[in-house]
């Protein structure tokens, strides 16, 4: 029958059916390859390697190379140790700014502007003339103190005439005393002599004569009286003259002074540089009416130095005289240089208006900055430095 199974011949092994899915003697079904194995290149046999995927040798295998990379390590090795043997000789900080002095001119006196004699950042010299306000009254008030001072100097002029007359009066009242005295002097002793003998002989001396010297002794004395009253009024005028030139005096130097005050007045008029400078921030024209503290312009000193706010933790090394290397930033190329002239005793947030207060709250430290002033030694001309402008300091603290 047909669906008989087919029997094997006599003398042979019964053979095994393969597994579903895969051909006889271990091959796939898509393209006979041995089982394991992946598909190859045609005309390539499974075993074969093409020779570009043989191994390569490693290239730290080579001498050369091991050598170049040992020299190149060591030479950054020691280009870090000399960057940082070098860098640690400096402390810098970008919180840098120039600083300087700033005058404002502003007028002592109320008045119209007369002339403007410079410009915008002009340069100026001390002593300068910079604005002239109108001085017609300033210059009224100098004649009028003038003219005082005068008339107190004529008073005291004759105040010194009318202590001369006053001592001559007084000498002349003296001379008068003197006579007085003499004429009283010798009546009192016709008087006494006239009473002696009048006493020893009532009849020596006759009664008229007697009371004749007794009048002549009582006139004399008054004489001497009145002249002495009369000197002594003269001393009186003499020291009341001497008063009235001491109070003239006092009255000159009133004056003098009045006249000193209306010739500083005057002065305000003209408004002149305390300093050498550059003119800046000019807002005065001609015919404004001024009033004393209004600023009209100011001048920048030539002198300028920096205050370089450097952190707490690098001002252990920090000492004035130290040399200090200072790069700008609006010239960049200029070699500029300085030192340190001085560390604020005190963090900059300590001077404040409102400076902080830690007592209450959590606390969080932050490194404090330290104003430090350097002065500036050398300046190329070709660099224009003026205060705000930013610069960036560097200090030599380890020679």
């Amino acid at each position: 029958m047909a669906d008989e199974k087919t029997q094997p011949p006599q003398g042979q092994p019964p053979q095994s059916q393969p597994p579903q899915g895969q051909s006889p003697q271990g091959q796939s079904p898509q393209g006979q390859f041995p089982q394991g194995q992946p598909p190859k290149p045609d005309g390539q046999k499974p075993d074969e390697k093409k020779p570009d995927e043989k191994k390569k040798p490693s290239p730290f295998k080579n001498p050369l190379v091991l050598i170049v990379g040992g020299i190149v390590l060591v030479i950054v090795l020691i280009g870090g140790l000399l960057f940082w043997l070098n860098a640690r000789r400096y402390q810098n900080t970008d919180d840098a700014f120039v600083d300087v002095q700033i005058v404002r001119i502003a007028p002592q006196i109320a008045g119209q502007v007369t002339q403007v004699l410079v410009g915008d950042n002009q340069r100026v010299s001390p002593g300068q003339r910079l604005v002239d306000i109108d001085s017609a009254d300033a210059q009224t008030r100098v004649a009028q103190a003038q003219a005082q001072e005068a008339q107190a100097q004529s008073q005291v002029d004759n105040a010194k005439v009318q202590v001369s007359v006053a001592e001559a009066s007084y000498q002349q009242a003296q001379a008068d005393v003197a006579s007085a005295r003499a004429q009283a002097d010798n009546a009192a002793r016709d008087f006494d002599r006239f009473t002696g003998l009048q006493k020893t002989n009532a009849a020596a001396v006759a009664q008229q004569q007697f009371d004749q010297a007794a009048a002549q002794a009582r006139s004399t004395a008054a004489q001497l009286a009145g002249a002495q009253k009369a000197a002594k009024a003269k001393a009186d005028q003499v020291s009341a003259s001497r008063t009235q030139v001491s109070s003239g005096e006092e009255q000159v130097k009133a004056a003098q002074a009045q006249l000193q005050a209306a010739q500083i007045n005057f002065g305000y008029a003209t408004l002149a540089a305390p300093v050498a400078g550059t003119i800046a921030q000019k807002t005065v024209q001609v015919g404004n009416y001024v009033q004393p503290g209004t600023q009209l312009m100011a001048i920048v000193p030539l002198t300028v130095w920096i205050t370089a706010n450097f952190k707490e933790t690098q001002l252990e090394l920090m000492r004035p005289g130290q040399k200090a290397f200072i790069k700008v930033d609006a010239c960049p190329k200029a070699k500029v240089e300085g030192h340190v002239d001085s560390i604020q005793r005190g963090a900059g947030q300590a001077f404040a208006i409102l400076p902080p207060e830690n007592a209450t709250g959590n606390y969080v430290k932050v490194v404090q900055r330290v104003p430090v002033k350097i002065v500036i030694d050398k300046v190329p001309r070709d660099c224009l430095i003026g205060p705000g402008m930013s610069v960036e300091p560097k200090v030599l603290v380890r020679p």
